[in-house]
């Protein structure tokens, strides 16, 4: 079965907002929707289409039928494993793709259809609801479907599930330092993850939040600490993070169960659940960076265990850190924010 897991939109916006939404799930990386192409018409897309019409590139069939040119596939309801057989069956006899609905147990239908089916070169695509849904289809097995449908019409619920999906990515761009400074005692923010980070991952810590930096977790350790390959000292309480939803928390507001970003070295984002978050009383340094016309800052804690990473890779820790060097950050024009979630076209200066 293909490696290249797939995120389908069925886009729940109204003829008029379609074209706006398409070029913004297009600017995540989205490829197919879930749509009649003849409402693409006017619509400057590259999006393909699966849709029971047969001008759409993937054509839903009630039976097994070659369309030249087209790949086929059908649309199945499971209710029992007499399904699951059927579905196996017409899969032999020429199916292209097959898209599958479960009604309560989402789980064990789509094991059993997974195992029986990767290695014919069917396609498996799955119906899901939620970003939640979406997640556990691209988990199961461990190999997961390879793609899911997903009816939408929040681009942050695209943005989300594409984090499930592990193809969300960020551009991380070079950041100069412009300012190092020693700024007393504050409260800074451990983040103890329920998940390993290997080398080169970290989470987007800044004090503005269309500037962030990338601290890299404490896989490393020092010649006083062990590695701690789940944890980021990631900054002072007021510093932001981002969430898979694509909104922005305070490190101050993360807790266990509280889900986060976790980004290496090339920008690919995944999810990790919050363990523990762990707040205490520290010497601080406040450093301050520039990419293009975009100045951030951050207030991190003056420790040798708490480290940037170069773009060649290579981890640098803030006790090192001087005036000039470069570091990875992330940076975009500045909008304004409404309890964490991004506001367009709002007025704001953060300094």
């Amino acid at each position: 079965m293909s490696k290249n897991r797939e995120l389908i939109i069925a886009p729940k916006v109204s003829r008029g907002q379609l074209g706006k939404f398409l070029s913004e799930i297009e600017k995540e990386g989205i490829k197919m929707v879930s749509l009649d192409p003849s409402y693409l018409k006017g619509i400057k897309s590259k999006v393909s289409t699966v849709h029971t019409s047969t001008n759409s590139d993937y054509v839903i069939v009630d039976k097994i039928t070659k369309i030249k040119g087209k790949k086929i596939g059908m649309r199945f309801k499971v209710l029992s494993n007499a399904d699951i057989e059927k579905i196996l069956y017409l899969a032999k006899t020429g199916l292209d793709f097959v898209i599958i609905e479960v009604n309560d147990w989402k789980i064990i239908p789509l094991e059993n259809i997974i195992a029986k089916l990767h290695k014919i070169h069917t396609v498996v695509y799955a119906v899901a609801n939620t970003p939640d849904e979406a997640r556990k289809m691209f988990s199961i097995l461990e190999i997961g479907v390879d793609g899911v449908i997903f009816s939408t019409d929040s681009i942050n619920e695209v943005k989300e599930t594409l984090v499930h999906l592990g193809t969300k990515n960020f551009e991380l761009r070079p950041a100069k330092i412009l300012e190092i400074k020693e700024v007393g005692n504050g409260e800074r923010v451990c983040v103890d993850t329920a998940s390993i980070l290997g080398r080169g991952e970290g989470m987007l810590i800044g004090s503005r939040s269309n500037f962030l930096f990338l601290v890299h977790n404490e896989s490393v350790g020092s010649s006083f600490t062990s590695p701690r390959p789940f944890r980021v000292n990631a900054g002072a309480v007021h510093c932001y993070t981002l969430s898979p939803d694509g909104t922005t928390n305070y490190l101050s507001e993360l807790e266990t169960g509280s889900e986060v970003l976790v980004i290496n070295s090339h920008g690919k984002a995944r999810r990790a659940t919050v363990g523990r978050s762990k707040i205490e009383s520290r010497p601080m340094l406040m450093i301050k960076a520039q990419i293009g016309d975009e100045v951030g800052g951050i207030i991190a804690q003056n420790a040798e265990t708490i480290r940037f990473v170069r773009p060649n890779g290579h981890l640098v820790s803030v006790t090192h850190l001087k005036k000039g060097d470069i570091v990875l950050a992330y940076s975009k024009p500045a909008t304004g924010r409404h309890f964490g979630m991004e506001v367009d076209d709002e007025y704001i200066v953060e300094k």
